[in-house]
């Protein structure tokens, strides 16, 4: 029944324990994630004095990321789905760590691209790889809230990451290195740290957590294998037909657009602060830029628990990201106060609607699809990462404006609320999201 809460039993107990061990460890993971990925946002300046990264190189080289992101997106989850999370995991992000203190080495526009193409090879696969870790350990009806924890990681980054951004920018030189690469030298060795804790923290699945009492393990692997197969039962059987099935290839078009949206906001929120405070990147820009990011904590906390409550997420999240696109039209023509108030609203909405997506396809594909159209909705949606940059910055230039990429990339915002709103899921009547 919507709405209904878990009965008191060890399945519950299960999922309770898994939630207090596992989250709060992928909840860091995915903060040093999205600080390693968004912190070129607070060099752009930086680089383009020290480096001579112009605007054009800038929106290229942040975009060029998600290109080699995307490209190995599906054989990485595919690995991980056979070796196991702990190895890989711990692999992802120790090579990403490397790679982003490494970008201390950019010299000018090669180096820059190169770097962030090595950037998005090393990355690619943590966060499909988390979501398929998830659907090993939490069942359909606890998981729009699980992911809403989860997705907790991108404000926290912002939140904790942009004053510390902003502040590694005000350092003074010291040991032959400028303020903007200890940025990188030091965010990119908490990925290294944190790659290594996950080697012995991480258990691949529940039958092999020797912290769950063993009632509770066998009630939640039991759970789980019921809802494997009957996800098998409607979800594509192999790799190869997920490339023409049309509800992988919808979940991909909206999640591309949702990430057009949400890098529209990481890439250029900074500088946008910036603008509005009349003050060049740093400490006082990093904790303006962290309050948009303070809601949407709050909004990836009640919004899929919401969903979750009604079992309605498909509504749920058309009508979030609507709003995220009118407060994303208001805010190019408002004020300082009205401007923060509307990217705050667009930034909750980005986030907000994101776990609520990926209920969509974890609800619909099951075994080694799963792990492969996971990858791949992701690998096509990071797409949207590069568009979002480049984008904005073809629309400013075509239109002689520096509004004119905001107002297109809202209006996108505003489109994918309509396929939201049309996106099929095929699941038992009794779950299906209406």
């Amino acid at each position: 029944m919507p709405g209904a809460s878990l009965p008191d039993s060890a399945e519950e107990r299960a999922v309770s324990r898994a939630t207090r061990r596992l989250v709060p460890f992928l909840l860091l993971m995915y903060v040093v994630s999205f600080l390693d990925r968004a912190n070129i946002g607070f060099a752009k300046q930086a680089l383009q004095a020290s480096a001579g990264i112009s605007a054009g190189v800038y929106a290229l080289g942040a975009g060029l990321f998600f290109l080699s992101y995307a490209l190995f997106e599906v054989p990485s989850n595919l690995i991980l789905h056979r070796v196991g999370a702990r190895v890989w995991m711990a692999r992802i992000m120790v090579t990403w760590g490397v790679v982003s203190m490494s970008t201390l080495l950019v010299r000018g526009s090669a180096s820059f691209y190169l770097l962030r193409l090595l950037l998005g090879a090393a990355e690619a696969g943590f966060f499909p790889g988390v979501i398929l870790y998830l659907t090993y350990w939490f069942p359909n009806r606890v998981r729009g809230r699980v992911l809403g924890l989860f997705y907790f990681g991108a404000p926290l980054a912002f939140i904790g990451g942009a004053p510390l951004s902003g502040l590694l920018l005000e350092m003074p030189p010291w040991a032959g290195l400028q303020s903007w690469q200890w940025m990188f030298l030091i965010e990119g060795l908490l990925a290294v740290v944190v790659g290594f804790a996950a080697w012995w923290y991480l258990d691949d699945r529940p039958s092999l957590a020797r912290w769950l009492p063993g009632d509770e393990k066998r009630a939640l692997v039991e759970a789980l294998a019921r809802e494997e197969n009957e996800r098998s039962s409607h979800s594509p059987a192999g790799l190869l037909e997920l490339l023409g099935d049309r509800r992988v290839l919808h979940f991909s078009l909206v999640y591309a657009l949702i990430q057009v949206s949400v890098y529209g906001v990481v890439f250029y929120l900074p500088s946008e602060v910036s603008a509005l405070l009349h003050r060049p990147a740093g400490l006082e820009v990093g904790l303006v830029s962290a309050i948009p990011w303070l809601c949407a904590l709050a909004a990836a906390w009640l919004l899929p628990r919401a969903a979750d409550r009604t079992q309605r997420h498909r509504r749920w999240a058309a009508l979030i990201l609507l709003f995220a696109g009118c407060a994303s039209l208001a805010f190019p023509a408002a004020g300082p106060v009205a401007g923060l108030i509307a990217l705050s609203i667009a930034a909750s909405g980005f986030i907000a609607v994101q776990p609520l997506f990926w209920t969509f396809p974890t609800s619909y594909l099951a075994g080694r699809a799963a792990a492969g159209g996971l990858a791949l909705i992701n690998a096509l949606g990071s797409v949207g990462g590069f568009l979002a940059p480049n984008l904005k910055f073809w629309a400013d230039v075509r239109f002689g404006s520096p509004r004119a990429g905001l107002y297109l990339l809202a209006a996108l915002t505003v489109f994918n609320a309509g396929l939201i709103a049309l996106t099929s899921q095929r699941q038992p009547a009794e779950r299906q999201s209406r």
